[in-house]
């Protein structure tokens, strides 16, 4: 790793003070419980939230959440950090053309080529209120670039699931065995911002050694039956990805064993991978996750991502309809699609415990968004204003952990300017090394 690329983001982290109180938003706590609040305060003290309830008296600090909704960050279950360098890279650009073009330069990246991949996409998910994000890292050229993609994430300040996945092949890579180190060196502790999971295929060896290690299992699936034969593995430590063309007997399997679904709708669509598997999900019991998959085509916001989901699975249901179908599924509510985008990723991802609602005891993981910008004003329904108005424009602040991320629309510590210059770099060596281009002008 270069000593040049050392510390680059976050020049000086954000201190919290014991306790912080935020006064006076329009509270969506997520979880049933406690319920949604017109008007109420969140306490946070420490890392976690304390109460959320209206009128708190404390000698806290006080933000000030009037004309904000206050709400639990997003969480994705599926993003590869480690193209950030590659962003709109082949924007008209099928299944096929990435995995030729994007896969093919995986041979090219150094280890700090990764690193300040997995830091800029981090960052760019927590400026877009993702606080909590799953890193399916199919880099792992070697142990150097899988302890990048960790230095990167750690160094973002984002709640992360590091997703240890193979990389191109060559002599360096330590693919999967490589995951006990990963255990011991950079993930002994359950109380840290990183988790460990094993990115991986349908692979009856590597989700052996996931479980040898605790770590749970992320996979892509397309389906025709090929999850049948992993009929007696599956089980919920198992998040699926995509599963557009699952079979029905797949359906029922996944529905069985509780493993999760992860749906990456806008990317699904644009790429060719199949109709983004919703309703499916819904009608077999499941509620999905969603997740960004890649940014080489698509933006990183999940707002992209939950528009996307209402209206798709809309228009679906709609159609069906249209054909003279009975007994039809209710449509898809803009509630519905906020808990996909929060607590069911926080599920996926095997967080729910600490992530994914305004729950007291849990991490204070909390985004607060402006109700009063001209794209939005005025706000009659907040979870349709959050689906259907809202971009990343309206993320004010963010909290990962009970720490300010973000503050006034801006990220808190960050040098834009060595992050630019060295982001920059890495990606014009990339070109250089590789078959991918750039075509600005078309």
């Amino acid at each position: 790793m270069k000593s040049s690329l050392a510390a680059i983001a976050v020049s000086a982290m954000p201190q919290q003070t014991s306790a912080t109180i935020l006064k006076g938003g329009r509270v969506l706590s997520m979880d049933p419980k406690i319920g949604d609040f017109e008007r109420a305060d969140v306490l946070i003290e420490g890392s976690t939230i304390s109460m959320v309830q209206p009128d708190i008296r404390s000698s806290a600090k006080v933000i000030d959440a009037s004309n904000m909704i206050v709400m639990p960050g997003f969480v994705d279950t599926h993003r590869h950090a480690w193209q950030a360098q590659l962003r709109n890279i082949i924007p008209n650009g099928t299944l096929g053309d990435y995995m030729r073009d994007v896969l093919g330069a995986r041979g090219a990246y150094r280890p700090e080529d990764v690193y300040i991949g997995d830091l800029v996409t981090a960052l760019g998910a927590i400026n877009a209120g993702v606080t909590t994000m799953l890193d399916w890292s199919h880099i792992g050229n070697s142990p150097e670039h899988t302890d990048a993609a960790i230095r990167g994430l750690r160094e973002s300040g984002i709640r992360g699931v590091y997703g240890y996945g193979a990389g191109a092949a060559g002599p360096q890579s330590r693919y999967p065995q490589d995951i006990r180190r990963l255990r011991k060196q950079h993930f002994s502790s359950p109380n840290q911002l990183l988790t460990l999971a094993i990115a991986t295929g349908l692979s009856a060896s590597d989700w052996a050694l996931a479980r040898e290690v605790g770590a749970p299992i992320s996979v892509h699936v397309n389906g025709g039956n090929e999850l049948l034969p992993m009929a007696s593995l599956l089980r919920s430590d198992v998040t699926l990805i995509h599963a557009n063309n699952l079979t029905e007997a797949e359906w029922q399997l996944v529905a069985k064993t509780g493993a999760h679904i992860s749906v990456s709708a806008p990317i699904e669509m644009e790429m060719g991978h199949g109709v983004p598997a919703i309703q499916q999900s819904i009608d077999h019991g499941i509620r999905p996750s969603l997740s960004v998959d890649v940014e080489t085509e698509l933006g990183g916001d999940f707002f992209t991502q939950m528009r996307s989901v209402f209206t798709v699975a809309r228009m679906l249901r709609f159609t069906r309809e249209r054909q003279g179908e009975r007994n039809l599924p209710p449509l898809l509510t803009a509630r519905e699609v906020v808990e996909f985008a929060t607590i069911e990723g926080a599920k996926d991802n095997w967080l729910d415990l600490k992530t994914g609602s305004l729950t007291p005891g849990k991490d204070a993981d909390i985004i607060m968004l402006r109700t009063d910008q001209i794209n939005v004003m005025p706000v009659n329904n907040a979870y349709g204003a959050i689906v259907l108005s809202m971009d990343t424009s309206n993320v004010d602040t963010v909290f990962v952990g009970g720490k300010m991320m973000k503050s006034g629309g801006q990220l808190v510590g960050v040098d834009m300017g060595r992050i630019t210059r060295t982001l920059n770099q890495s990606r014009d060596y990339l070109i250089s090394k590789s078959n991918l281009r750039t075509a600005p002008s078309r």
